[in-house]
């Protein structure tokens, strides 16, 4: 980190002891009407952000700032509870609650909530969301704030866990699985993701470990809900990036849910290196309805349209790079225009069958579809030159030497059309002390892919072969695949506690598909000890496949290896919770160890956010690591998270030996053994705090820290991995300022606001506070001595936005 980023950390840790105060803490037990114990109750303070849940015996612990408080006991299929309390500063009081069961409720949420509830997740803040300075405007951006996530794009949605890539990941939205274009190069390309933030009432992420319910794959799990809201409200948010519009209604029998979200990001896109005409537009509409017949029985209506088009017309690019004895710069002049776009539609139609308290049964069905079209045709007519970095004005001066004058064409028609059909029933049944889930899926993906691409790199004549008027093409693919891939699977999974103060989880999921005609049996267990309620240890163990997909069986010469197998990985962690005081607060400290190793992986390379496998290709690898973070409300009703991630990921690619000249210009066979994979990002820290201005409590700062260490990256043109060069350190600071007008604890409130809305919010933001040029990728090219250089494409620069928020409650 540099000197400006230590010296910010500092003035935040100063911070956090200064705001340490004495606290009012509430503990007891929770029992229901027959006087038992009831787990997994949500305590929350009324208006505040501080919460905690009950354990296994029903004990709960809870902290406030203020001395005058109420506490709210919710759990799902009980009437909701909310006590007052008013004590002394410190004070240490202990209340017993009782939660009737309330009959309105579906009967078998009981089930479904008990299994939700043993996994290997942590739960998201979504409240947080809104207060996070993102340049992306998606929902996953909260993720690359959370132990295990790396990334190094602040315009992109992707992000890698644990050393797998963005392919490796799954995200569910109400138990339906959710598919992303494949075609996406860059980051500036990407628009709104599927996750509407607005509609989202919990969400939970896994790291590794999870299980059997989840699908086949390699990496993560996130596990988003959008549930029935508590009353009829409007939200309205405006900014210089975009806008969005949802309301939030309930019926009788019934609640609905509508969005409208556009972004428009050019802005931010235009503190890059490459200067033009940016015009992208992204939008999306998404709507959840869904009507209980009676007590038992409820149909649930997903449907969303999401269309994103990305408009470029270069003019020119400067570039510096190199090192302080020897400063280069790239200058660019282009012609041409770059147009992307594509288009998702789709919806699933879920209904839940509760015949009794023990028993829940979920029939989804679901159709999503996604057209993605690359329209490029791009000539770049550059010079890059080494100048004088002892010029006596400041700064780079004169040209010292010329380094290199050519052109660099790309060329794109490529349109491709996929869509994914799937049918899904699950059970969640309970049979005395053992809680079973089990289910089946059939799906069917389709695909068309229509590839015409190519580029060239001439520099100085060398793309020109000798005695010859000819030349080839790089990245020269020209080719139609379709292909059709049904997988049916299913899974059996049974939750039950061994001792009071132990939980395990067997599972086991198995499927079959007709591309790689295997039977994919993946074995996982999950183990939870609780010493106390302030403490938990996990362990998980489990073998995760990955069927081959349309994305890695096909090459870089756009063939299908339709011969590929599944990937397939073991994996064991180990974790420990704990829960203290401190800094005068209530904060979690959360740690796990991990390890997995793969006897089969699909090699592949990053270039930005595309995604390049060597489909026929094969590798074993290991990676290992540890995460650890700290979080809790360091400021009355603001929280803040610390998180630090060690890892390491390599790989051997097999069979991947050449034959080289030694020194003596003999013929030698070079074993490249054990690679860095390309998400081996050593070291991880992310730093979300949030503080009050001027001692006010409407008045907010928001900031948001991540530094990733350096990635390894190869060089152009080689078929074969390997991990010769890398991409510097990813460091950057976001922060933001807020002040809720019709904030609870505010003085003063404008009666014109307070008349018609329940909250007004404005935000200034300044992205990419310390303006750190941060490096996506590399463009490689020729100097005059036919020698690569790789000139780095550097992220968004320090940025201003400012956004407006209205919330109406209504009856």
């Amino acid at each position: 980190m540099g000197k400006k980023t230590l010296f910010l950390l500092c003035l935040v840790l100063l911070s956090l002891c200064a705001n340490a105060q004495l606290l009012v803490t509430v503990s007891g037990v929770v029992y229901d009407e027959k006087n038992q114990p009831l787990p997994k109750v949500t305590i929350t303070l009324v208006g505040l952000s501080g919460s905690a849940i009950s354990d296994e015996h029903g004990k709960y612990t809870i902290q406030s700032r203020l001395s005058n408080f109420s506490l709210r006991f919710k759990l799902v299929g009980h009437q909701t509870e909310t006590i007052k309390f008013n004590a002394q500063k410190g004070a240490q009081l202990t209340r017993d609650v009782f939660l009737k069961p309330d009959v309105k409720e579906l009967k078998g949420v009981k089930i479904t909530g008990k299994q939700n509830q043993l996994n290997n997740a942590q739960s998201i803040n979504v409240a947080d969301l809104a207060s996070l300075p993102t340049v992306s405007m998606n929902f996953e951006a909260i993720l690359k704030t959370l132990p295990g996530v790396s990334t190094n794009n602040e315009l992109s949605s992707q992000y890698s866990v644990r050393g797998g890539n963005f392919d490796e990941n799954l995200i569910y939205v109400n138990d339906i699985e959710i598919n992303r274009p494949i075609l996406i190069r860059n980051g500036q390309q990407e628009g709104l993701s599927f996750i509407n933030p607005d509609f989202v009432s919990r969400a939970s992420f896994s790291a590794g470990g999870f299980n059997a319910r989840y699908n086949d794959k390699l990496s993560s799990v996130l596990d988003v809900r959008y549930d029935k809201p508590d009353s009829n409200e409007y939200v309205l948010t405006a900014g210089l990036m975009g806008f969005s519009a949802t309301a939030k209604a309930n019926f009788k029998n019934s609640h609905l849910l509508f969005g409208l979200r556009r972004k428009d990001n050019r802005n931010v896109l235009g503190t890059q290196d490459q200067k033009g005409s940016y015009r992208p537009s992204f939008n999306d509409f998404q709507g959840l309805y869904q009507y209980n017949f009676n007590q038992k029985f409820s149909i649930n209506t997903l449907l969303n349209f999401n269309s994103g088009s990305f408009k470029l017309i270069p003019e020119s690019r400067e570039t510096q790079f190199g090192t302080i004895s020897t400063p280069m710069r790239l200058k660019v002049d282009y012609e041409g225009q770059e147009v992307d776009d594509y288009y998702t539609y789709g919806g699933a139609v879920t209904a839940l069958f509760s015949p009794d308290k023990d028993v829940s049964v979920k029939w989804i069905n679901s159709y999503f579809e996604i057209k993605e079209r690359e329209r490029f045709d791009i000539d770049g007519n550059y010079v890059f030159e080494e100048v004088d970095n002892n010029y006596a004005g400041g700064g780079f001066g004169p040209i010292r030497k010329n380094r290199g004058l050519g052109n660099h064409y790309s060329y794109a028609r490529n349109t491709l059309k996929s869509s994914t059909a799937s049918t899904e029933l699950k059970v969640e049944q309970r049979v005395g002390k053992h809680n079973f889930t089990y289910g089946a899926r059939f799906e069917q993906a389709k695909y068309t892919d229509q590839i015409n691409e190519y580029s060239y790199l001439d520099s100085a004549g060398y793309i020109l072969p000798a005695n010859t008027n000819s030349f080839t093409f790089e990245d020269a693919v020209f080719t139609n695949n379709h292909l059709k891939i049904n997988t049916i699977s299913g899974y059996l999974q049974n939750s039950y506690a061994i001792s009071p103060k132990t939980d395990v989880q067997f599972g086991l999921r198995a499927s079959y598909n007709d591309l790689s005609s295997e039977l994919l049996l993946s074995p996982r267990l999950l183990m939870l000890y609780r010493p106390d309620e302030h403490k938990l240890w996990r362990f998980t163990a489990g073998v995760y496949r990955q069927a081959p997909s349309y994305r890695s069986i096909r090459g870089l010469d756009g063939a299908l290896n339709l011969d590929q197998k599944a990937q397939r990985s073991y994996n064991m962690s180990a974790g420990y919770d704990f829960a203290f005081n401190g800094l005068g607060t209530r904060l979690k400290f959360t740690s796990e160890l991990y390890y997995k190793y793969a006897d089969r992986m699909i090699p592949y390379t990053i270039d930005n956010v595309r995604i390049k496998y060597l489909a026929e290709s094969v590798a074993k690898g290991h990676t290992y690591g540890a995460d650890f973070s700290l979080g809790g409300e360091l400021v009355k009703d603001l929280m803040s998270f610390f998180r630090v991630s060690i890892l390491s990921a390599n790989q051997d690619v097999i069979n991947d030996s050449y034959v080289a000249k030694d020194a003596n210009g003999q013929n030698q066979t070079i074993y490249p053994g054990y690679l860095k994979r390309p998400t081996d990002q050593k070291v991880n820290f992310s730093m979300f705090f949030q503080d009050r201005l001027f001692k006010s409590p409407t008045y907010k700062v928001h900031l948001n820290l991540l530094y990733g260490s350096r990635l390894p990256i190869g060089a152009p043109q080689i078929k074969t991995y390997t991990d010769d060069f890398s991409i510097p350190a990813y460091r950057r600071v976001d922060i933001g300022f807020s002040n809720d007008f019709l904030d609870a604890s505010a003085k003063r409130k404008p009666q014109f606001l307070r008349r018609y809305f329940q909250a007004v919010m404005a935000y200034v933001e300044v992205f990419n506070l310390l303006n750190i040029n941060n490096t996506v990728s590399y463009l490689w090219l020729k100097d005059v001595n036919n020698v690569n250089y790789a000139i780095p494409n550097y992220l968004t620069g320090r940025q201003l936005n400012f956004k407006l928020i209205f919330k109406i409650k209504g009856s």
